[in-house]
């Protein structure tokens, strides 16, 4: 009898045992999150550290966050070009945290930022061609330039980004590597469904020439083959000058600019300054970033389907 009693607390304590053994994951930003809560399932929670409504590139972590981090058993973010603040934070904990900056992993497409005359959006190269630094300033000077790390916006991307991270999570957590892998086909095949529903969508307004409040959208355009022809900041965390909004006013008409968009958590104000007395239409706002949206593994889908709409709805009317 008392054997049997053994057995039983035994065998109850097994799935607790396996739990214990899911490392706590970090992520960065909305958008990674969102990846990674997919791989999980239902083995736990990743923690994101940028809050809702918050600018990715300045972000000020709170003090039980900076704990999480050194708490963290894997860290996944996109890279210190997109979230400088944490880089400096990994840096502060010594640098024991074991991390995967996606950006730089194995089989990402990167691109730099471009210019309006840039052809090259289509190479496909894979991640070692694009590190050096073309220079691109608008006319107040502003440079932006270098390696864009908005690299979520092309859904292969995401695509290859499940992999690693289920990759990442089956080595740290061998017991649940079949749920890992199983997890990031289906988060694979979900993104495969999204990526063809939104070249549908977009495929008959690929003519037609919009700009955006900043310039994030390089790999998205180039990946449907749309027609960004600039953006009012050069520089995510950068106003516009009233050089440049002159500029890219000039440039409106000569290029057939048919919509402009805003950017959510930005002042609209500069865009509709932008398209004041033209026939160019207000777009939505754009979230590339995905900060206006519930975290959760719906997200990236839901970011990408509402950019994919609000550029098909302005522009194809």
């Amino acid at each position: 009898m008392r054997d049997t009693v053994l057995l039983s607390l035994a065998l109850s304590a097994l799935p607790a045992l396996a739990m214990a053994e899911v490392p706590k994951v970090v992520t960065d930003m909305p958008v990674v999150q969102s990846l990674t809560a997919q791989v999980m399932g239902d083995l736990g929670t990743p923690v994101v550290l940028l809050e809702q409504g918050a600018n990715p590139h300045s972000y000020q972590m709170k003090p039980s966050q900076a704990r999480a981090l050194q708490e963290a058993g894997l860290l996944f973010w996109v890279g210190p070009e997109m979230t400088p603040w944490l880089s400096r934070a990994i840096d502060a904990a010594g640098g024991k945290v074991p991390q995967i900056a996606l950006l730089h992993s194995d089989g990402t497409h990167l691109q730099s930022y471009v210019d309006d005359d840039d052809d090259d959006h289509d190479d496909d190269d894979d991640h070692d061609h694009d590190h050096g630094h073309d220079d691109h300033a608008d006319a107040d000077g502003h440079s932006h330039e270098g390696l864009d790390p908005h690299a979520w916006l092309d859904p292969h991307n995401a695509g290859n980004w499940v992999s690693v991270i289920a990759a990442a999570l089956a080595k740290a957590d061998p017991e649940n590597a079949a749920t890992y892998e199983a997890n990031a086909k289906a988060a694979q095949e979900r993104i495969d469904t999204l990526d063809k529903d939104l070249r549908a969508e977009l495929t008959p307004v690929k003519d037609r020439p919009f700009v955006v409040y900043h310039a994030a959208y390089g790999y998205f355009a180039a990946h449907y083959d749309l027609q960004d022809e600039g953006s009012v900041a050069f520089g995510d965390a950068t106003d516009p000058g009233a050089a440049h909004l002159s500029a890219l006013r000039a440039d409106l008409k000569a290029k057939g600019v048919v919509c402009a968009f805003p950017e959510a958590s930005h002042d609209p104000r500069p865009m509709q300054r932008l398209i004041e007395g033209t026939e160019v239409r207000l777009g939505q706002p754009l979230d590339p970033e995905g900060t206006q949206i519930t975290p959760g593994p719906d997200l990236y889908d839901t970011l990408m389907r509402t950019i994919g709409g609000n550029l098909s709805g302005c522009l194809g009317q």
